[in-house]
């Protein structure tokens, strides 16, 4: 004969019913304790040493006392104020290039059929795991005083050099940078493409919208929190390049990425290269604040 389960006396409940998390069982740890060891780390590789940086910039001279010395001295040097001035101007020009650029390409890959499309959105994903001084190395064998283009220049015509000398100069930073950042805005557009809704494109286009209307009318609003996301990324990202500027050899462009180098590399000037970085954070986590404000409204 089968017997019944015994059922629990009075208001007491199994273990399984009792309410409450994992983590308050018998055995198991808080939730508190996972988050330490992230939180340790996270401090000991990022949090401390942005702190030591910060402190040099206060104490210049390692004692106690802090000191707004550095900051005066930076502040009014004609470097600092250059350097910032190329910075914010090669960011902002790059980043306006990669939205215009990236969105056009975009447009090509997910609405023009062609073959070898979905090749191209794949090589994409690839491109942005590619370091940027790879990009400047290809642009200095193409166009490069000793490039192919010149190259090919001097063996037609006979001359002594080629035409083609604008790598070295802030335009050459600024295609590399383009060249380099626009996979960055197309990633986020193509996403957005891929959910849009074709239909409302075959009802545009039946009722005798030319297709500037229906990228102007359907697919741009769509794709605005993507360009915001994109373009916010590609900004950021710009402040704070420093291969690029490098290996483009571009002596008469200075970027406060640069400007640490040389002050704490070439003249050993610790307090002056960690006031320029801390500036440097400033801003980009400044930009990055606006962009969190930004997308919140455009809904991205």
């Amino acid at each position: 004969m089968a017997t019944r389960p015994t059922q629990p006396s009075g208001g007491e409940r199994l273990p399984a019913e009792r309410g409450g998390r994992a983590s308050s069982l018998p055995g198991r740890l808080p939730t508190t304790l996972w988050a330490l060891p992230p939180v340790l780390a996270l401090a000991l590789v990022f949090l401390y040493p942005l702190f030591l940086v910060v402190k040099q910039s206060l104490t210049p001279d390692g004692s106690d006392g802090v000191s707004l010395a550095p900051y005066q001295d930076v502040f009014a040097s004609a470097a600092f104020r250059d350097a910032l001035w190329t910075t914010v101007w090669l960011a902002v020009g790059a980043t306006a290039g990669c939205l215009v650029l990236g969105f056009v390409l975009a447009l090509v890959i997910a609405f023009v059929p062609f073959p070898g499309g979905k090749a191209v959105a794949r090589f994409i994903d690839v491109f942005l795991s590619f370091p940027s001084f790879l990009i400047t190395l290809a642009l200095l064998f193409l166009y490069g005083t000793v490039g192919m283009a010149n190259g090919l220049w001097t063996d037609v015509t006979g001359a002594h050099s080629g035409p083609f000398q604008f790598l070295t100069t802030p335009w050459g930073v600024l295609l590399a940078e383009i060249t380099y950042f626009t996979p960055f805005v197309m990633r986020p557009l193509l996403a957005a493409f891929s959910q849009l809704d074709t239909a409302q494109l075959e009802v545009a286009s039946s009722l005798g919208a030319r297709p500037g209307r229906i990228v102007r009318r359907v697919v741009l609003p769509e794709a605005l929190p993507a360009l915001a996301a994109g373009g916010s990324l590609v900004l950021v990202m710009c402040l704070n390049e420093f291969g690029i500027v490098l290996f483009t050899g571009a002596k008469g462009v200075t970027t406060l990425p640069m400007l640490v180098y040389s002050k704490a590399i070439l003249e050993s000037d610790y307090p002056a290269a960690c006031v320029v970085a801390v500036v440097n954070i400033a801003i980009s986590v400044g930009l990055y604040g606006l962009y969190r404000v930004v997308s919140r409204r455009v809904g991205a």
